[in-house]
């Protein structure tokens, strides 16, 4: 019995052996098609006639809606006093009168206004208009 044990044993090594060798083929053939589909990609050129470079970036976010809010100060205040007010009651703000106010894009400040009255609606005239490289040193 031993024999026959030994026999199986040499059998399933081979098998084993096989499946292997079948699965190293297998992936190096596999790492043969990626190359080869990476550098099909690099030849490939824009022929949709669109826009190209820049353009075409700009043209994908003019769409995109923002909320844009006007600010005229802030306070920090207890959960008490917010539950005391009533009609008729003030409230601080940070600023003093005449100054100018926040014009903020999605939470961002991007300018400074005045308000201003047209066809009795309030509107804001922009003032001072934070450039962009103002804006990104804020993030930090």
């Amino acid at each position: 019995m031993s024999e026959e044990n030994e026999t199986e044993q040499a059998e399933s090594t081979d098998d084993w052996a096989e499946a292997m060798a079948e699965q190293a083929v297998a992936e190096a053939e596999s790492a043969g098609d990626e190359d080869a589909a990476a550098a099909e990609f690099d030849n490939l050129e824009d022929t949709s006639g669109g826009p190209a470079g820049d353009e075409a970036n700009m043209d994908v976010i003019l769409d995109i809606p923002v909320t844009i809010s006007m600010e005229i100060g802030r306070t920090h205040i207890s959960i008490r006093n917010l539950l005391q007010l009533n009609q008729g009651s003030v409230v601080e703000l940070d600023r003093l009168a005449g100054e100018p106010m926040d014009v903020l894009v999605n939470g961002t400040l991007v300018a400074h206004g005045e308000v201003v009255v047209v066809n009795e609606k309030f509107g804001i005239r922009l003032t001072d208009v934070i450039s962009p490289a103002e804006r990104v040193k804020k993030l930090k």
